[in-house]
């Protein structure tokens, strides 16, 4: 996507561009994932499943922009809705006559937790309403059409919840509905984390001193005066993030910062360094499985500060041209084209990160919430691999990535599981799960219908080694009695699992 003019409601233009330890996170009580279909295959609430992400690993902002404004809270929201299939049909992307709403329960303004909309005027030349982001979205809004897939670009959150409006919470969790468009009914949800941080420390200990020591320090050059504040940076530096071009003596952003913090590959080597600058010491935001399974760390992909500054100087468009998974896997494994990860499309056009999430945070990702829209649709934190997701049923032929189609679900859900007890088996609804936790801690405690869809989380909260006692009152996420059938629980934790299967009679 090319940073671009978006023309606001109020028909004012302004720019627009690509911009994109915390507590368990709040699921929504309805799964999309939970509702079995009608045997006809009809329009019932859950044969549609939504996916959603975030197009960024985080988004920095500046809390404040009374001297100088980096960048702007500014984050952009994703979804692609699909109709499930069945036996007689595949599944297909819905690109038309749904609408998708989005809201952050618990985040519900802006104002206050930032100055932003004090120096909006002086800065991007508009005077906002209170909550209304760069692009006209505020925090409640619509998604709109894109080639694919639905988008909301520029919603202006912050990392400051409402009920702790002074403490950073970096992973900012949204609720998307879709509705039919005619009739109004409710298809499907989804919970995607929006992150968001303003742990740009440039003012830290071992960096700089004060506002006024990083402005003073600026080389006095034609346009730049430092008496006069609030300064936008990619006025002068072009920043495609933004959707600025500068000048072309001030070169990008992305250059001036690289090139002249270079030092620190020495100083401060490794993503520590990092850290010093994008978020952070507290946020973290590299927490994605190339991290937390694989050990890599931003060099791996981006180089150090020199190489980042020098592969701009000669030629590179930083956040146009990045480092894609084609670098590393094999085509079987990469972008289609060498594309961005971001921009790149894969099975039945599913978006490559409807599938794998947001960059620098793909499944499993370290942070619960991250992995909230996965355990959801098949009831375990890793891409998308379980076909009867979205097929309804095991397919012929071969999956993403040409990989063969996953197997019987139930096979799938009590491999390599040590047994659970649940009584009564069979049961009218109600029952009693029972299983051994190997050690203390938090774990995932799901119930599957025999396709393998998620029926219901059930809270477990923390655990003690030892057998452990949970009970299911037979309603599935959305407050309904399960219907008769086959059905499996299983408990995870770490590599850790037990599971057993029952059944539902009436």
């Amino acid at each position: 996507m090319q940073p671009r003019i978006v023309t606001m409601t109020t028909a004012v233009l302004v720019l627009a561009g690509t911009l994109a330890g915390a507590p368990a996170p709040v699921l929504s009580p309805r799964l999309s994932a939970s509702i079995p279909q009608t045997s006809s295959g009809g329009t019932a609430l859950g044969d549609y499943l939504l996916l959603s992400w975030n197009d960024l690993g985080m988004h920095c902002m500046n809390q404040y922009h009374a001297d100088f404004s980096i960048l702007p809270p500014y984050n952009n929201i994703h979804a692609q809705l699909l109709r499930r299939g069945d036996v007689l049909n595949p599944p297909r992307l819905v690109t038309s006559g749904a609408t998708l709403n989005y809201s952050f329960p618990g985040n519900t303004y802006s104002v206050g937790k930032t100055d932003f909309w004090t120096y909006a005027p002086a800065l991007f030349g508009v005077t906002l309403p209170d909550n209304i982001g760069l692009t006209g979205k505020g925090l409640t809004g619509t998604l709109d059409p894109a080639s694919g897939h639905y988008v909301a670009a520029g919603v202006p959150i912050t990392p400051f919840t409402d009920v702790q409006p002074g403490v950073e919470d970096g992973y900012q969790q949204a609720l998307i509905i879709a509705h039919d468009s005619t009739t109004g009914t409710e298809l499907a949800r989804s919970n995607p984390v929006v992150p968001v941080s303003v742990e740009i420390s440039c003012v830290s200990s071992g960096c700089h001193s004060s506002v006024n020591a990083i402005l003073n320090a600026h080389p006095k050059v034609t346009g730049f005066d430092a008496t006069k504040r609030p300064i936008l940076c990619a006025k002068c530096h072009a920043d495609p993030a933004l959707g600025t071009t500068g000048n072309g003596e001030a070169n990008y952003f992305s250059f001036r910062m690289h090139d002249a913090h270079k030092f620190i590959d020495q100083e401060v080597p490794g993503i520590e360094g990092c850290y010093k600058c994008h978020p952070g010491s507290h946020t973290q935001c590299l927490r994605g499985v190339m991290a937390n399974q694989h050990g890599l760390i931003c060099q791996n992909c981006h180089g150090n500060m020199a190489n980042v500054s020098s592969t701009i100087e000669t030629g590179r468009v930083p956040w146009v041209n990045e480092p894609s998974c084609a670098g590393c896997h094999t085509a079987r494994f990469g972008e289609p084209n060498g594309g961005l990860y971001k921009l790149s499309r894969g099975h039945g056009g599913v978006m490559c990160e409807g599938c794998h999430n947001s960059t620098h945070a793909e499944w499993p990702s370290r942070e619960y919430r991250d992995n909230a829209n996965a355990i959801a649709i098949q009831g375990t934190a890793a891409p998308l691999g379980n076909c009867v997701s979205c097929h309804g049923v095991v397919p012929a032929g071969l999956g993403p990535h040409d990989l063969p189609a996953t197997g019987v679900p139930g096979q799938e859900i009590l491999a390599g599981a040590r047994p659970m007890v649940i009584s009564p088996n069979p049961t009218r609804g109600a029952c009693t799960i029972r299983f051994q936790a190997k050690s203390a801690g938090t774990g995932t405690l799901l119930v599957f219908d025999a396709q393998g869809r998620t029926i219901r989380l059930i809270e477990m909260g923390a655990v003690k080694p030892g057998t452990v006692q949970a009970a299911w009152d037979g309603s599935d996420g959305h407050g309904g009695k399960a219907s008769p059938g086959v059905y499996f629980a299983r408990w995870q934790q770490g590599d850790s699992r037990a599971a057993a299967k029952f059944v539902i009679v009436r």
